[in-house]
């Protein structure tokens, strides 16, 4: 049995994480839940039976199921799928629960004119989805490289922040002793309306968890320099200041062409059919 997380808020309990997406965030938390000794259970649109060499290497604290099977058993959920299939989330199934979003607005491709004109940000229309549940913004804003890499036990100095943001105390205090039984440090930003502080294009998204790729390394060398550098650690202080300073600006979004050549490489090697 794995040891029972509690929050000062309501001694939620959590066992077990469903987890809604297999991509590299996804999977990347199922490692770490298990590795803390926390059941997941896994799921995406293919269904379990694509997930069983996934099950397999985690071992005995992972299952695959059907995304309502994953909701049935969970005591959190992560969300973790593009943000312009957020709709595909079963808003009946999820009533009641705690829900980590972890989506990102990339406007490539499609817009939505409500993030486009700052009326929301992309967590505060996952939240309007999915009326019955309390919806928590984390771990989008660190590379899906780098969330096993810097994750670190409680006390080691080389421990890392990355912020939530959430409308409901209670499950903010629940993310956020989960977040910090897997490896990290939190900051809290505020309520859904002011997760815009850790999306795409601000200070604290990305770069502080990134090493640099020297310009002309080969292919090998910049997988390597990039998948395992480990970076210096982003206080709770440090991170508090970034989310201060950040201004909101227009216009709103990512874009892939600031990122390093190896991370979108990364990515659409393991992407596709993820999902």
């Amino acid at each position: 049995m794995s040891e029972e997380i509690k929050t000062s808020k309501n001694d939620h309990q959590i066992r077990t994480v469903g987890i809604i997406g297999t991509g590299q965030i996804g999977t990347t938390l199922a490692r770490l839940s298990v590795r803390a000794g926390i059941y997941v259970v896994l799921s995406n649109t293919r269904g379990p039976e694509s997930l069983k060499s996934l099950v397999a290497e985690l071992g005995p604290l992972a299952k695959a199921g059907s995304i309502s099977e994953a909701i049935g058993a969970a005591d959190i959920i992560v969300a973790t799928i593009p943000l312009p299939n957020y709709r595909s989330l079963p808003a009946d199934k999820l009533s009641g629960k705690i829900v980590i979003d972890t989506m990102n607005y990339y406007p490539i491709g499609y817009n939505i004119e409500e993030l486009d004109n700052n009326k929301f940000t992309s967590s505060e229309l996952v939240q309007q989805h999915l009326i019955g549940s309390e919806v928590v913004k984390a771990f989008n804003n660190i590379p899906y490289p780098h969330i096993a890499l810097h994750a670190r036990p409680k006390n080691d100095p080389g421990r890392t922040t990355i912020p939530i943001a959430g409308d409901d105390e209670a499950a903010k205090a629940a993310v956020e002793q989960f977040t910090n039984k897997i490896g990290y440090d939190t900051v809290d930003a505020g309520t859904l309306a002011e997760s815009w502080r850790f999306e795409p294009m601000t200070p604290i998204y990305y770069w502080p968890y990134a090493p640099v790729v020297p310009e002309g390394s080969n292919d090998a060398d910049a997988r390597r320099i990039y998948q395992t550098t480990f970076v210096d650690p982003l206080r709770p202080t440090a991170a508090q200041q970034l989310l201060k300073e950040t201004e909101r600006k227009t216009p709103v979004g990512g874009r892939l062409d600031i990122l390093p050549p190896i991370h979108l490489k990364l990515y659409e090697e393991f992407t596709q059919g993820r999902y």
